[in-house]
């Protein structure tokens, strides 16, 4: 059983601080924690799957429960450390809050953290997805949380904290885990597919990147399946072809139509995906973040841009241009008629971007009104 294939999200797993990836602002707080032996009894790590919160978590434990810890920089041949890793280790307890959310469980690990660590410094409890716990179980560990015994610590991760009582938040540090940059991924893929020894493309990265949508485990999930699709080399067409995506090529010119009011191209090209069987719902996420781009660039150089194909717009049209794209989303990805409605969409924001607020207009007017020559005086007036 040893040579069992390992998928790469859990070969590539990090496994000290220097792993984590897009996280630096929680790594040096957590190093700098330990470092100053000011470790809180509660922590709260939240964000969105597949950014490291749990990962984070387990090097955490690692590091205070490690030969000679609390220490952030641990030998990962540490027998404690390797016996934490695989999920082995006594004073390290992972609990999953979907399938153990009853008030009965919950009373149970009240019960159990008196007893004293077998091994480390401290017992750490690592509850996954802590707001699927239910009320009452929330109710029955809030004594617990707050005055917890001195060998105990608490690591909860939640991707939805809006569902964690305020009472429980209050008592936890908390630190929010942001989506990890493409570039990052990018980077990191890179650096896995070398070592696995797979040629991928610089395309093919940037897609799987794109894919991801900031989550580094969800990326790793893409590479493995996409070398099973294609063996020792990845190519953009690829990943194009496997998940229906648009090249970043295509989503250009397809917002430079927009820009331009191009109806037909914007219809050739919506019927040109389709027949090539991409996922429009996708389409629309990128052509988003495609216009997104060049608002900003408008905001950065006076309010104008002309990354959307060369036609120069202002910041109020690419804002409008943008509203009329996200306010198709639900008739998009919920209505019947999938292609027809992202074609009503692109259409409407064409139609968005040309209107003018009646503000904007009153206000260049008046600029006009105030840059034009004064006009003859009645004294000339008279003379005439």
């Amino acid at each position: 059983m040893s040579n069992a294939y390992q998928v790469i999200a859990r070969k590539w797993r990090p496994q000290t601080f220097d792993d984590v990836v897009g996280q630096d602002h929680v790594v040096r707080t957590l190093k700098n924690a330990i470092t100053r032996n000011r470790i809180a009894h509660a922590y709260l790590f939240v964000g969105p799957r597949g950014t490291g919160k749990t990962s984070t978590a387990r090097i955490f434990a690692k590091a205070l429960n490690c030969t000679g810890g609390p220490k952030a920089d641990f030998d990962v041949n540490d027998p404690v450390v390797v016996s934490i890793a695989e999920g082995s280790s006594m004073d390290v307890i992972e609990i999953d809050g979907a399938s153990n959310n009853s008030v009965d469980q919950i009373r149970d690990l009240r019960d159990d953290v008196r007893y004293a660590p077998t091994q480390g410094k401290y017992k750490v409890y690592i509850i996954d997805e802590v707001h699927m716990l239910s009320n009452q179980a929330f109710n029955a560990l809030l004594k617990t949380l707050e005055e917890p015994p001195a060998h105990v610590k608490f690591v909860f991760a939640t991707t939805d904290v809006q569902k964690v009582l305020p009472t429980i938040i209050s008592r936890c540090q908390r630190f929010d885990l942001k989506p990890i940059a493409p570039d990052l991924i990018v980077g990191r893929l890179r650096q896995i597919a070398a070592s696995e020894k797979i040629k991928v493309s610089d395309g093919a990265l940037a897609c799987i990147a794109r894919m991801a949508d900031g989550g580094l485990r969800d990326a790793q999930s893409i590479l493995d399946q996409m070398i099973a699709f294609c063996g020792e080399e990845i190519t953009e067409p690829d990943v194009l072809e496997v998940y229906g995506l648009v090249a970043a090529e295509k989503i250009a010119a397809l917002a430079g139509a927009l820009a331009s009011g191009d109806h037909r191209q914007i219809v050739a090209t919506v019927d040109e995906c389709d027949a090539a069987g991409r996922d429009l719902v996708r389409l629309l996420t990128d052509l988003q973040a495609h216009v997104r781009v060049a608002l900003l660039d408008a905001i950065a150089n006076g309010g104008r841009s002309e990354l959307l194909g060369g036609v120069p717009l202002t910041t109020e049209q690419i804002t409008r241009m943008l509203d009329a794209l996200r306010e198709g989303e639900g008739g998009v990805k919920l209505g019947l008629a999938e292609k027809i409605n992202f074609e009503v969409t692109l259409l409407k924001a064409v139609e968005a971007s040309r209107t003018r607020a009646i503000d904007s207009l009153i206000k260049e007017l008046t600029a006009l009104a105030d840059e034009s020559p004064a006009g003859p005086t009645d004294g000339e007036k008279k003379k005439a």
